[in-house]
């Protein structure tokens, strides 16, 4: 039995030990590929990273020289207005001190313009550096004028303005400027937004393929570490099937002794089964004469106490004695007790043949000891089948249950950590939306308030101007003509034309009082226009910023909501496989306690069990 429980329990170790080596096997090249899909989607990743941050630093250094090139045109266009300005006060001033010195100038030639306005800024004292840059500016306009009309007549307003006199072409030069200075502004805030809008796309792209490469890293690594495990299991399990190989010849060689032993065995009893057949037959050929002569009636009677006086005295104590030693040798209860009961017929046999009852004893041990024999064969191979089978069925059910456990634990553990990062999902996902919902209402009420302030700017900047309009035209409107055309009656110098005599004094007005509250005017409008500037800049600023946060909540909240969809689903599946398998366990392990209880009653059955002293010193 023990040999059979070691060759079944072996060869199923055996079996499970080459099975696992197969699963561990498997495993290790399932790993190691997805350890070379990995380091391939890493490589892949990387090279997405730097090209993005490659673009990303060629927008940059774009965005860079834009900015600078936006800054020095805004700087000389600022430059150049600042200089116009200037320049048409003097020239009012000039205007309303000589009224006819610009009168006849032919502003449809822009070089008798740029040629006066030479004159009269020197006689200013207008400081030269701003002289220069006014003078280029003129040139440049009159350059861009004449390209321009190479494609056709030039525009009414062009007329109008070369018609007007040197302050209307100045102011005319800059409204154009300060167009311009509008158009570059624009340009560098849709520029800017550009900018921003393709960093931040870059920006999020590469910050998900850092995630994901972060994601396939880590992987990666639970790969190595999950095949790093799964190499020192499969040491491990060929170290356990080549000690349960040897073990198992082991087993072999200690069980073919045992076999042979056995053999040895039922030779002996054979023999000694022999031996008493032998006896028998000598008793029967030898000693039937003899009983008849030696056993009468009368010596029956007085043979109480039994001697050894002749030979078949002798020969009854040979049997009694040949079966007490084969009984001693074969550590036999049942031929104790059958030489027991010969020497008991042998004694008190009352005048029959003693030998008859001898041998009839002898056929009756026998004949128990075969029935005995074949009865323990049966139950031997009944306990054998039955304790494999139920060892096997057992051993089944506990891997099946430590399986379903093992797999429960883990989901659960999933289970148990995709809900708490769902909560987190969740916690994030209410914080970013009452971030957007504050951002929001500061985004309207900053609106708000630049919608006001805008809309006063330009009221207060257009009353400025219509003032501006009434007091030139009151102050400045009648001298224009006069200055002009006294100053084209000597075209030698403006030096002569300051030598004329002064006119007799007949009018009243205030003009150095209308010129300070002109030139305070223009200072409050020049502030006005800039505020305003200014204003649109912060508004375009606040705005761009405002899209690009929003953006980017967008994004983050379309991910974290698909993260807790895809997260929710894969909980739900988990619970529900949960609940299967704990179902299934549950059968299993009644199933499992039913077979146990089979289990031990078969041992109980068919294990043999030490005799206890009491049971020992009972049978004796």
């Amino acid at each position: 039995e023990w040999c059979d429980d070691t060759s079944r329990n072996g060869d199923f170790a055996i079996k499970t030990a080459s099975a696992q080596k197969e699963k561990l096997e498997a495993k290790i090249a399932e790993l190691t590929s997805a350890i070379e899909v990995s380091t391939s989607k890493i490589a892949d990743l990387a090279a997405a990273i730097a090209q993005a941050e490659d673009e990303l630093k060629n927008a940059t250094l774009i965005r860079e020289k834009e900015a600078e090139d936006f800054a020095a045109g805004e700087q000389e266009l600022m430059t150049a207005i600042d200089v116009i300005s200037r320049a048409i006060g003097i020239l009012e001033k000039e205007m309303a001190k000589n009224p006819a010195a610009l009168a006849q100038v032919d502003t449809s030639s822009m070089a008798s313009v740029i040629q006066g306005l030479g004159v009269v800024l020197d006689a200013a004292a207008f400081p030269s550096n701003d002289r220069k840059r006014l003078l280029a500016f003129v040139q440049a306009h009159q350059g861009a004028e004449e390209d321009d009309s190479e494609f056709g007549a030039p525009a009414a307003e062009a007329y109008k303005s070369h018609s007007g006199g040197i302050v209307e072409v100045l102011e005319d030069m800059k409204d154009k400027a300060e167009a311009q200075l509008s158009e570059l502004r624009k340009a560098e805030v849709n520029a800017k937004h550009n900018y921003e809008m393709l960093k931040q796309s870059l920006d999020a792209q590469a910050s998900a393929d850092k995630k994901d490469m972060e994601n396939e890293k880590a992987g990666k690594a639970e790969a190595e570490e999950a095949k790093a495990d799964a190499e020192g299991e499969l040491e491990v399990t060929n170290k356990d099937l080549a000690n349960s190989k040897e073990q198992l010849a082991t087993a072999h060689a200690t069980c073919m002794q045992v076999a042979a032993d056995h053999e040895a065995t039922v030779a002996s009893r054979e023999e000694e089964l022999k031996a008493i057949a032998e006896a028998k037959k000598i008793l029967k050929e030898t000693s039937s004469g003899a009983v008849s002569q030696t056993y009468s009636f009368v010596q029956v009677a007085s043979s109480a106490d039994l001697s050894m006086q002749t030979r078949a005295d002798l020969g009854r104590s040979q049997v009694v004695a040949m079966v007490q030693r084969l009984a001693r040798k074969h550590h036999s209860g049942a031929l104790a007790q059958l030489a027991s009961r010969i020497s008991s017929a042998l004694k008190f046999h009352g005048g029959d043949d003693p030998f008859a009852k001898i041998k009839g004893l002898i056929r009756d041990m026998i004949a128990k000891l075969e029935k005995q024999a074949e009865e323990d064969a049966a139950e031997k191979a009944y306990c054998d089948e039955q304790m494999a089978k139920t060892e096997e069925k057992k051993s089944d059910l506990e891997d099946d249950t430590a399986k379903m456990t093992s797999k429960i634990d883990s989901a659960a553990a999933k289970s148990a950590e995709l809900k708490e990062e769902v909560k987190e999902l969740e916690a994030e996902l209410a914080a970013l939306t009452k971030e957007q919902a504050e951002m929001d209402k500061i985004r309207q009420e900053t609106h708000a308030s630049y919608e006001t302030a805008k809309a006063d700017l330009e009221l207060g900047l257009s009353g400025v101007r219509k003032a501006l309009g009434i007091l030139r035209d009151y102050y400045c409107g009648g001298g224009g003509a006069a200055a002009a055309a006294a100053m084209l009656q000597d075209g030698s110098s403006i030096g002569a034309l300051m030598q004329q005599p002064a006119k007799p004094e007949k009018h009243s007005k205030a003009e150095g009082v209308g010129t300070s509250i002109i030139g305070i005017l223009e200072v409050v409008e020049s502030d006005f226009a800039s505020n305003l500037a200014k204003e649109e800049t912060e508004e375009d600023d606040a705005q761009s910023e405002y899209d690009k946060v929003t953006q980017e909540n967008k994004v983050t909240k379309t991910v974290k909501d698909q993260d807790v969809k895809y997260k929710s689903q894969e909980i739900k599946s988990l619970d529900a496989r949960l609940a299967e398998l704990s179902e299934d366990r549950a059968t299993t392990n009644s199933e499992l306690s039913a077979v146990s209880e089979y289990f031990a009653k078969v041992k109980d059955r068919c294990i043999a069990k030490p005799e206890t002293y009491e049971e020992r010193k009972r049978r004796r």
